[in-house]
């Protein structure tokens, strides 16, 4: 379908064929919910597939898209043990403020979005397959999958078996220390579920093989999450599936970090920016802008100066398409054109996307300035066509928007005659007198920006 994608078991960019006609099935590692969302983890486990799915959904593809939440879990078990709240509500907590970010970004919601907790008879069932295939052993009440029977191991991240740590305590019965665990044998004071080999709690990994295999299939075509997964969670997750017998994902999709002053953006580091607290400081369509703009699989280094960059480029685009919208009516979506569909056929490359964007903006506003009204249309039709795949249109998110686009005409004469005014004083260099006329204008709530197009204006954010 000529849609490329880069793979990380193949370390390749592959040409993406759905396993099913006219299908498209993804699953994306979703959060294990100890604390409140920040941008980093709407990057990585919503925002890069949200465009990818829309754009297989433009494609005329029906997409099922699974998120997981990993609503048990030992940092939930510790967070909730620490405030003195019973794991369940303080998981269900947090579980609602990623729903609600998901929401405010305008992510699609998900198919469904699976708790680990609903998927223990699916778990025990797998864990049995992996006993039966001489891959899985119990020891002391726990089971753990046995690395040195899977002879693809590593294959995923690349590690060498003799490299590899899973970062697990040592335990009772244990055969290597490089064998990772299906299943938690019951402790004091923790959630259990009844199984073959005694009460207890299901290893993180598993959790997604099982609801992945629930929904989708035993082969489907997306694995998705950030780059920090690759191990071990997604090696893992890839060597008991496999090893089980089922073909699993065709592809395997990673996301680029969020860093903050070089370093990865981590509840454990303290330096998290949660989302209440920039939508507070920006329009949520000017946030998604800046953490879609970029290739999903680059890293994103958080500053406020860039922040702001990235709200001037939407806001300039709401402009030229407000400002459309105002002059001739209502402006309906058209074609995405071939460089915005060569853009994101070539592994989502959403930076070249909105150069297309821009260059197209740019045409219409000179449309505008010369009075072409259809040119100018028929390019925020486009505009509008293509903002609409990145979740970015800034029409249908009008409701959220600042801007009164039915007031946008009569106030675009006025400012123009002021910009007028600011540019015949630049000519005759009183630029004291210019000067007065945008401060006149931030005054009242319009910021003026000199472009190469010549002076444009926008509403200052509030």
């Amino acid at each position: 379908m000529s849609l490329h994608l880069f793979d990380s078991a193949s370390r390749s960019v592959r040409e993406f064929h759905p396993v099913r006609n006219g299908t498209a099935s993804i699953y994306v590692c979703g959060p294990t919910p100890q604390g409140p969302p920040h941008i980093g983890h709407l990057r990585g486990c919503a925002l890069s597939y949200d465009v990818l799915r829309r754009w297989l959904l433009h494609k005329g593809l029906t997409v099922t898209f699974v998120r997981n939440v990993t609503d048990v879990d030992d940092k939930i078990l510790t967070k909730a043990a620490e405030h003195d709240t019973s794991w369940w509500e303080w998981s269900a907590t947090y579980e609602r403020a990623f729903e609600s970010a998901y929401d405010t970004l305008g992510c699609l919601p998900a198919t469904i979005t699976p708790r680990a907790t609903g998927h223990i008879t699916q778990m025990v069932e797998l864990i049995q397959r992996l006993i039966d295939r001489g891959h899985a052993y119990a020891a002391a009440g726990d089971v753990y999958f046995d690395v040195r029977s899977w002879g693809e191991y590593g294959a995923l991240s690349g590690q060498r078996l003799d490299e590899v740590q899973q970062g697990e305590t040592a335990a009772e019965g244990k055969r290597d220390p490089r064998d990772f665990t299906l299943w938690k044998g019951a402790r004091p004071g923790e959630p259990s579920w009844p199984t073959p080999w005694g009460p207890g709690r299901p290893g993180w990994h598993l959790e997604c093989s099982a609801m992945a295999l629930t929904y989708l299939g035993d082969e489907f075509d997306v694995h998705g999450g950030g780059r920090d997964l690759i191990f071990p969670h997604h090696e893992n997750e890839f060597a008991q599936s496999r090893a089980a017998g089922d073909a699993f994902a065709r592809f395997w999709m990673h996301s680029g970090l969020v860093g903050l002053a070089g370093e990865k953006m981590s509840k454990s580091m303290g330096n998290v920016v949660s989302i209440p607290e920039m939508v507070r400081r920006v329009r949520p369509q000017e946030l998604r802008y800046y953490l879609v703009a970029p290739h999903y699989r680059s890293t994103i280094e958080y500053s406020p100066e860039a922040l702001e960059e990235s709200v001037r480029a939407y806001q300039r685009i709401e402009s030229f398409v407000g400002k459309v919208a105002a002059r001739t009516g209502s402006v309906e979506p058209g074609e995405v054109g071939r460089e915005f569909t060569a853009a994101l056929d070539d592994d989502l490359g959403t930076p070249a996307a909105l150069a297309a964007v821009h260059t197209t903006v740019r045409a219409g506003f000179t449309a505008l300035d010369t009075g072409d009204d259809a040119a100018a249309r028929a390019a925020a039709a486009t505009v509008r066509a293509r903002l609409g795949v990145l979740g970015l249109d800034p029409l249908a998110w009008s409701s959220t928007s600042t801007v009164d686009t039915s007031a946008v005409a009569a106030l675009d004469v006025l400012v123009g005659e002021l910009l007028e005014q600011r540019q015949r004083a630049r000519e005759a260099k009183d630029f004291a007198a210019a000067d007065a006329i945008r401060d006149r204008l931030l005054t009242a709530g319009i910021t003026v920006e000199d472009t190469p197009d010549g002076p444009q204006w926008t509403f200052k954010d509030s």
